[in-house]
């Protein structure tokens, strides 16, 4: 009744006001007498009135950025993914992205599209945005640098990292030498046309290399920490160098320079003496996401754009005060990784891309149609490896790292990535650079930072090491098991499981856990604590049970298939993990794409699908490729094992009789089979296998029962947890109903 009570209101409410509106416009239409109104009296047809309005919105400004930012980040992130997919950075997909949305791909096939998507008239509009971008990923480039263990390894990173910074450089201006007649543009200083080329060549993509860095797997050995520090001591020269290039460039002389460079070392001194201070006070005492308010964070926005602000006017371009904004921010490591969490997202995924396709609106290889041309584009490519890559190598030789370490070092060093464009574009903005030479340096900046994968992976195989994560085993009989899991309680749980199969001694069990983090979500000043935090759940449950881990804590781009390389190329037993969810579940979109999904691959593995089709696709793409056992564990608060319940649907079940045997060695566990189907009643050997496992531990606690319903609440409640096949999991399931109890599916 109250149903209809609220109907009828609506009903009333909205329609007598809407009465009313009509009746004050039909009064409100007397008032037009005598007003100039002028009348409508075009012979054009409602639709074409429609269609007429309808192209106005479309070319309206706002639609047209709205349009593009929409294509922007969707072609960024297609490409983002294949570069994943074939083990480069997902920076050069979005940079070759930017590319085929310029004229070099785009506007060459697909002229039409490429005017309306991106018309002249639109271009400020990106390019305004795109700098807004640049100034917080700068911020947070800064940001990421640690201070305090670039202090710590100062010495050896200061000779390797001046040492790639020196040589590329005169190399450079060595290249600017022999081409500035030919590419120069007309005006411009031979001083400025070379120390922009020798700047571009020294350059070192640090966010970029400590990606790398962290998905290696690299990043806690010694060598890791040396790159790491390398990168940072790079960048921050680097940019001090090109804060003077730029100065030199717009004052027209070195001379003239001088009152910007003193101006900007003001600044300098500003900002570490006195802002940094201040901002660390701020920092120490709001660094939880409890106490930093509005007003703080407002704070530390001004900070930056300010910062930006002072070096824009001083001369020396905003990006480097955002730059050095990020480098003073408090050193602590929860405050760093909150902030930059505000603004990382929107800098990289939104307005990040933008950047990548004004530079690539820019590119214009096209330009580059005579072999001269392309010689030239390979000569400049060959200087920078050469400056780079044998710079670094040879320092962090001399220092005394091995010859692997160098070769790693020097081409990790030679990854330039993002800030390579950024350079690039600070060039062309200033007319030092023109289109040839602008398109001849982006192209050289994808080669070196797409060579940087490849050439580790030949350093790995030349030098032959043993991969991270592979340990030797020394005692063949212990039970290997690899837990998996992403949420800290989802390990603990599963540690919960594992234990289940000690025997009751823990050394019989060898468990290994590892946690994989998505590289976008993790930075290398705060890496020791997050992984800290990750495992603190599966450290405390280990200590109450008495079953020792080994933690395995890597950073991953690609997740599902870092576990089944770590299962299938390890030595273990049984694979542990949890259950996962589609983010399309239980939507129209989802039951579409399941369903597609389903008839490719009926058509492609039948069986298997079968079995595995009730999983999500994260669970099904690991069981089908895993070479082990996998047990996935569905949990319905699981504290303990006492009773397990193992039901049979088959004569492919024997196989659960193995792991019947290593719990039933607990001497607290109890062993419940249940022949759902009879098959047990009519399989002699099964029979006997049960026997066996009866003589060889406990009879009373190994139990073999006829009757009993798995959807009987009653009936499962005397259960704690339940191991089932794939194919049972199927069966059971075909009927719509879920589990009552804590579950371990297994395949065998």
């Amino acid at each position: 009744m109250k149903h209809f009570r609220n109907i009828i209101f609506y009903v009333a409410v909205i329609g007598s006001f809407s009465l009313l509106m009509y009746w004050i416009v039909l009064k409100g239409s007397i008032k037009e007498v005598g007003r100039n109104i002028a009348e409508v009296t075009n012979n054009i047809s409602h639709w074409q009135e429609f269609l007429d309005a309808f192209s106005h919105n479309l070319q309206h400004p706002l639609a047209i950025l709205l349009l593009q930012i929409v294509v922007i980040i969707l072609v960024a992130r297609l490409f983002g993914w294949i570069c994943k997919k074939i083990g480069q950075p997902t920076v050069i997909g979005e940079i070759i992205a930017g590319i085929a949305l310029g004229p070099s791909l785009l506007g060459l096939y697909f002229p039409e599209i490429s005017v309306f998507v991106f018309p002249d008239a639109s271009l400020g509009n990106i390019q305004v945005l795109s700098q807004i971008g640049l100034v917080l990923f700068m911020f947070v480039v800064g940001m990421e640098i640690d201070l305090g263990v670039l202090k710590s390894k100062a010495h050896d990173a200061v000779v390797i990292s001046h040492a790639s910074i020196i040589l590329p450089f005169a190399l450079g201006m060595g290249l600017a030498y022999f081409i500035y007649e030919h590419f120069a543009p007309e005006g411009v200083h031979f001083s400025s046309f070379g120390l922009f080329l020798g700047i571009a060549m020294s350059i070192t993509a640090f966010p970029v290399l400590a990606r790398i860095v962290q998905e290696r797997g690299i990043n806690k050995t010694r060598l890791g920490t040396v790159v790491i520090t390398c990168a940072a001591a790079d960048d921050i020269t680097a940019w001090c160098l090109l804060a003077v290039v730029i100065a030199i460039v717009k004052a027209g002389s070195f001379i003239s320079a001088l009152y910007t460079i003193v101006l900007a070392v003001l600044y300098v001194f500003l900002m570490i003496k006195i802002v940094r201070p201040f901002l660390k006070r701020i920092g120490d005492l709001h660094s939880s996401p409890e106490n930093l308010s509005k007003p703080i964070v407002a704070l530390f926005f001004l900070t930056i754009i300010f910062s930006a602000y002072m070096t824009e006017v001083i001369g020396i371009h905003a990006l480097f005060g955002a730059f050095m904004a990020g480098a003073i921010m408090p050193e602590n490591p929860k405050f760093r990784h909150l902030f930059i969490e505000k603004v990382e997202d929107i800098a990289l995924v939104l307005l990040l891309p933008l950047f990548f396709v004004y530079t690539g609106l820019r590119t214009q290889i096209g330009l580059l149609n005579e072999p001269y041309l392309w010689g030239v584009t390979v000569l400049i490519i060959v200087v920078a490896v050469i400056g780079k890559f044998i710079g670094s190598a040879l320092a962090a030789k001399f220092v005394g790292q091995s010859w692997k370490n160098s070769l790693v070092i020097g081409a990790l060093m030679n990854t330039r990535g993002l800030m390579e464009l950024v350079v690039l574009n600070i060039g062309y903005d200033l007319g030092v650079l023109n289109a040839e030479i602008f398109a001849m340096m982006v192209i050289m900046a994808l080669v070196t930072t797409f060579m940087t994968g490849p050439a580790l992976d030949l350093f790995d195989r030349i030098f032959k090491t043993k991969k991270q994560g592979q340990s030797e085993r020394m005692i063949p009989d212990t039970y290997r098991i690899l837990l998996s899991f992403g949420r800290p309680e989802g390990g603990k749980s599963l540690l919960q499981v594992a234990n289940v199969f000690s025997e009751g001694k823990s050394e019989s069990t060898e468990v290994t856990a590892l946690h994989l983090s998505p590289g976008g979500e993790l930075h290398h000043f705060n890496e020791d604590q997050i992984e800290q935090e990750s495992f603190e759940p599966i450290t405390e449950e280990s200590v109450k049970l008495q079953q020792k881990f080994t933690p395995f804590f890597k950073i991953s781009n690609e997740i599902d298939a870092d576990i089944i390389d770590t299962a299938n190329k390890g030595d273990y037993h049984l694979l542990l993990i949890g259950e996962g969810e589609s983010i399309f579940e239980g939507s129209l979109l989802g039951k579409m794409i399941r369903s597609g999904r389903n008839i490719f691959n009926f058509t492609t593995n039948a069986k298997k699908m079968k079995d595995y089709s009730l999983f999500d696709e994260r669970i099904r793409n690991i069981l089908m490729k895993t070479k082990i056992p996998v047990g996935i564990f569905i949990n319905r608060r699981f504290e303990k094992a006492d009773r397990i319940l193992i039901p049979i649907y088959s004569s492919k079940d024997i196989f659960l009789l193995r792991y019947a045997e290593k719990g039933v060695a607990n001497a607290k566990i109890n062993i419940v089979i249940l022949d759902v189907k009879d098959t047990i009643k009519n399989d002699s050997e099964f029979q006997d296998e049960i026997i066996r496992l009866q003589q060889r531990t406990a009879p009373d606690r190994v139990s073999l029962i006829q009757s009993g319903s798995l959807y009987d609440m009653v009936f499962m409640q005397q259960f704690d947890l339940m191991f089932i096949s794939t194919d049972g999991w199927y069966q059971m399931e075909k009927t719509g109903e879920a589990a009552l109890i804590s579950t371990l599916i297994i395949k065998k």
